[in-house]
């Protein structure tokens, strides 16, 4: 028999086992399966996308469900969730088994799109450490109860909106509301919430009640400045972004003394004032942003040793200044961008230490010499140095080694030499940008094209020669090719293009080749699917057959010698918006020209005729200008450019009136119908236009009555040009409100007025032409302040002016009195900001050494006055000495008096001075000899006397220069000055003033005493007589042999009359 308490004794250590195990397996199992299978069954969400919901009830226990953790104590609660990039577009609301899971530590919903509010019962997972629910597409107020979570380490609302109106936002409670429970938190990211809170506000919400916080990212958050003092006590702050606010004030001291600061971003937050230099200095700064201020100005310090700057962040503000070489001991410096500033220098040569360098922009300021070496930073991926003013050749082996480098861009500098071969040899290269350079030599052939990565090249705007390389047509991924205005030469076959299937912009306008586009071996339908072709001055005679094209959208064939019709085909090219026909032969156009996306149409300088082509209906530039149109402007021409900003059909045979639909454009902006037949009477309602209309040009037409008095108060005119015309009348008073006009020409025409005074506070003036017309009266204005500083062109000539030239009023010409440090820029007018060339280009006709020609363009550098054929007098101020940037002045046929001012002299840049026909006195100035330039001098007709004065060019100039001056001497004339101390000088100067009565009775008596003699020899026969005989006598006993002589020629005299 089996002892029973055995039994027991053996099998309690075995059950004790077994229920321990059992309890184990208990615990071990996830108790919050329920609602988290009620929270998957709610939610919409897409199964193609979703990576953890899809998988979820795959195994028995919850926690090990993608997304879930459990604690680790086994009591099978689920703390942390993470359902971020599930593709969630629905179903969370109160009653979500989400807000069951009590024991949440840690919720991550962001990258989702919710579509709905938050909801309150948030507040109820009040074990939350980490809140993030960003871009989770949540919507509306945030709500109060938030602020009940106070465990809460790090809470992230962010959403990113772009065109839409913010998704969250912080109204009532605000702020400080939410924050004032949130003593814990160390991470607050609210970027793209609606806080609309003032500087004081937002900034004690946030010093007062996050002492915390380490983490403050507010970034597009509608906030305003300044950064208030407060924020100086959060001294565990260590990362910043405040960026595109409106924080519109100056960056504070403060921000230097953050002891653990590493990164601050404040990009596009219309900051101000002088940037601290000290913030550069932190040791622990690794990431600085401060682009998109325009109006922060700053300049780098010399950098410390040791820093930790890696992200360097400064485009598109105002900082200047060079660049340190202690740059280069920033040895953890992997991206710089300095785009858009006033850097002036060189780039130091120290940058070439920079090893962990990987990304460098210094584009678009004002960097000169050479660049340095960049083959120790063998992580370089991209370099821009474009828009500078760099120079000389760039060595083959800065590039050596960087086989990261995908992106070089070096254009618009004046770098010269040959391009460097090694940049083709850099297995990664993908983008080459060289253009608007002076790069010459030929284009070094490509190695390795089987496996070259290189995609765009462009080498356009240098001074490369030869013929283009083979191998560029073997590049497999070139997409972007750019040859453009060089010197490159010989032929090339648009067939060889076929070999890039991915190309799709190709430019080789303005060089010296000839493409062949047709022929038997041609075959232009296979050609890639290009989208940008550019073939100007490429010596075509035909029209390349590119009906296949359905891609293309701009298409330049200006300036070839193709002739005939355009093409019918052209209107199937449905993509296209930019078409350049100009400067050919072409002689029709089919109409109506049926492309419904064309947006800009330039057929200027063919040959077409017939009547106007009306617009497609989108176009926004159309010139029609220097062609053979000849009928009247269509009078419903105005339906056609309701998007229109540039409209031109000058220099054709239109006549008629303007049609009163052109006044219905509402975005025209330059309308030129200059050279052609139009008569009648100025619209009222055109002026009327000028309120968005920047350019009317009606010059040299038939235009009758007078200028309307309509320019409104938002006149925004720069160019009004008249000229040219039959238009009487006076200058409109309303023309007061074109503020901003630029250039002025009412030149012959019939205008009775006085001088426009009306016109004197448009400071922007340039040009102003009042040439030929009935203007009279005195010119200077009353009360002048500033008038005019920028003039460079006044012509009064050929007017009834009078009085003296006044020189306060000519004091204030500035623009004739700059001659260093000017740009060499034209005066234009550029409507849709393009870079292409299509631009309204102001002209002019101005006498010029004697000649009457027409600047197409205006040269800002060009300054030009002249106030001839006018009634002035006086003597010529002395302050005109100082107008040295002065090219032509003319002030002739006048009545100036008074001797030439030596201050002439100055005018050091003077082309053409023309004084003559007045009455000037004196002796020429010997400093108009120094005026190296000068090559047309007139001074004829006035009372200068003495010497003319030698020099380098005064003897070179014609007689007639000089003539008419009576007192004048010396080359070029042929009068000898006798008396080189200057009395000569002066008896040639009083000769004409008084007579000497000495000389005077010397002669009289001469000339009397002859009269006694030889008038009774002229009437009176009988003293004739005595007079011969006793004559004769006295002389044939001085000389006998004359009686001999006599006798026989007596002799002879007789046996003639005896022969007749």
């Amino acid at each position: 028999m089996k002892n029973p308490l055995f039994t027991l004794f053996f099998f309690m250590p075995l059950v004790t086992m077994l229920l321990s195990m059992n309890i184990g397996l208990v615990s071990g199992r996830c108790r919050d399966q329920r609602p988290l299978m009620e929270l998957r069954n709610s939610l919409t969400f897409n199964h193609s996308a979703s990576t953890k919901l899809v998988k979820w009830n795959s195994t028995p226990d919850c926690c090990d469900w993608p997304g879930i953790t459990c604690d680790e104590v086994g009591s099978g609660r689920v703390i942390s969730l993470d359902l971020s990039l599930e593709g969630i577009t629905g179903g969370l609301d109160d009653s979500s088994g989400l807000f069951s899971l009590q024991f949440l530590q840690n919720l991550n919903l962001s990258f989702n799109s919710f579509n709905t509010t938050l909801s309150v019962r948030f507040a109820n997972l009040t074990d939350l450490i980490s809140l993030n629910l960003s871009s989770a597409g949540f919507i509306g107020q945030i709500p109060n109860d938030i602020s009940n979570l106070t465990k809460l380490v790090s809470l992230d609302l962010s959403t990113f909106f772009f065109f839409e109106v913010p998704a969250l936002k912080l109204e009532k409670p605000n702020l400080a509301t939410l924050v004032q429970n949130l003593t814990h938190l160390e991470e607050l990211i609210l970027d793209g919430v609606n806080i609309s809170a003032q500087g004081s506000d937002w900034g004690k919400a946030l010093s007062s009640s996050l002492p915390n916080l380490k983490v403050l990212s507010m970034t597009n958050c509608f906030l305003t400045g300044p950064l208030d003092a407060s924020l100086a006590e959060l001294r565990s702050l260590s990362i910043i972004r405040l960026s595109s606010n409106y924080l519109s004030a100056p960056v504070p001291e403060f921000l230097a003394n953050y002891p653990k600061l590493t990164a601050l971003e404040l990009s596009a937050c219309q900051l101000n004032g002088i940037f601290p230099q000290t913030v550069f200095q932190i040791p622990t700064l690794e990431i600085l942003d401060l682009s998109a201020n325009e109006l922060l100005q700053g300049s780098f310090p010399e950098f410390h040793q040791n820093l930790s700057l890696q992200t360097l962040l400064l485009s598109y503000t105002n900082f200047s200044g060079t660049l340190p070489q202690s740059m280069g001991t920033l040895e953890k410096l992997s991206r710089i961008e300095l785009v858009g500033n006033n850097f002036t220098g060189t780039i130091p040569s120290s940058i070439a230490n920079l090893t962990q360098l990987f990304y460098l922009d210094l584009s678009s300021n004002k960097f000169e010499g050479r660049i340095p070496s960049f083959r120790k930073s063998k992580n370089l991926n991209y370099v821009d140095l474009s828009r500078n003013n760099l120079t000389g050749e760039i060595p083959s082996g800065h590039w050596e080694g960087l086989l990261s480098l995908t992106y070089v861009g070096l254009g618009y500098n004046a770098f010269n030499g040959s391009i460097p071969s090694s940049l083709f040899a850099i297995p990664s290269m993908q983008r080459i940008q060289l253009s608007n350079n002076r790069f010459g030599g030929q284009i070094p052939e490509f190695p390795n094209v089987s496996s070259s990565l290189l995609a765009t090249l462009d080498f356009s705007s240098n001074k490369l020669e030869g013929p283009i390389p083979s191998s560029i047509f073997d590049l497999a991924n070139l997409n972007f090719l750019e040859l453009s205005s060089n010197k490159l030469n010989g032929t090339v076959e648009l067939r060889l293009v076929q070999k890039h299937p991915n190309l799709l912009t190709l430019g080789l306008s303005y060089n010296n080749l000839t493409v062949i586009v047709s022929g038997s071996n041609s075959n232009v339908s296979s050609l890639p699917q290009i989208k940008k072709l550019r073939l100007a001055s490429c010596n075509l005679r035909v029209f390349p057959d590119l009906r296949s094209q359905s891609k293309l959208y701009h298409l330049d064939l200006s300036d070839n010698q193709i002739t005939g019709q355009v093409p019918r085909w052209v209107s199937e090219l449905s993509l296209l918006q930019y078409l350049n026909l100009s400067r050919n032969l072409l002689v029709d156009l089919e109409r109506p020209l049926s492309l419904p996306g064309l947006t800009i149409l330039d057929l200027h300088r063919n040959h077409l005729q017939g009547s106007i082509p009306f617009p497609p209906p989108f176009i926004t530039y159309v010139d029609y200008s220097s062609n053979n149109f000849s009928s009247i402007i269509p009078p419903n021409i105005g339906i056609y450019l309701s998007f229109t900003f540039f409209f031109s059909l000058s220099n054709n045979h239109l006549t008629g009136a303007i049609p009163q639909s052109i006044c219905n454009t509402d975005w025209l902006q330059v309308l030129d119908l200059s050279y052609n037949s139009l008569s009648g009477t100025i619209p009222s309602c055109l002026i009327e236009r000028t309120k968005t209309l920047r350019v009317l040009n009606l010059r040299r037409n038939n235009y009758g009555g007078s200028i309307p008095d309509k320019f409104p108060r938002s006149c925004g005119l720069k160019t009004l040009d008249l000229s040219g015309n039959k238009l009487q009348g006076k200058v409109p008073k309303s023309l007061e409100n074109c503020t901003a006009l630029e250039v002025l020409d009412l030149g012959n025409n019939q205008i009775n007025d006085s001088f426009p005074c009306l016109l004197k506070s448009i400071s922007s003036f340039r040009v102003l032409v009042l040439r030929n017309n009935t203007f009279s009266g005195f010119i200077g204005c009353a009360e002048i302040n500033g008038t005019w500083p920028r003039l460079q062109i006044v012509d009064l000539a050929f007017n009834h002016f009078r009085g003296n030239l006044p020189h306060i009023f000519l004091e204030t010409w500035e623009g004739m009195m700059e001659s260093e440090n000017r740009n060499l820029e034209h005066i234009k007018y550029d409507p849709l900001k393009l870079t292409n060339g299509l631009y309204y280009q102001d002209s002019i006709t101005v006498t010029f050494k004697g000649f009457e020609r027409e600047l197409v363009k205006i040269s800002t550098v060009f300054t030009y006055a002249d106030f001839s054929s006018n009634n002035f007098e006086g003597p010529i101020p002395d302050f005109i000495g100082q107008f040295k940037a002065l090219y032509v002045l003319n002030l002739s046929h006048n009545s100036l008096t008074d001797n030439i001012p030596p201050s002439l002299g100055n005018l050091s840049h003077l082309e053409s001075l023309d004084l003559s026909s007045n009455q000037f006195t004196g002796q020429i100035p010997p400093q108009l000899a120094s005026l190296s330039f000068l090559s047309v001098l007139k001074l004829s007709y006035n009372r200068l006397v003495g010497r003319i004065p030698t020099g380098s060019q005064m003897q070179t100039f014609p007689s007639d220069s000089f003539e008419g001056n009576p007192g004048l001497c010396g080359p070029p004339l042929n009068l000898v000055c006798f008396n080189t101390s200057g009395s000569a000088f002066t008896w040639r100067s009083n000769q004409r003033k008084e007579f000497d009565w000495n000389f005077l009775s010397a002669e009289l008596g001469y000339i009397f005493g002859l009269g006694i003699i030889i008038l009774p020899l002229m009437f009176g026969k009988r003293w004739r007589t005595w007079y011969y005989t006793h004559v004769d006598r006295v002389i044939f006993r001085i000389f006998p042999q004359l009686n001999k002589r006599s006798n026989n020629l007596g002799r002879r005299a007789q046996r003639n009359r005896g022969r007749q």
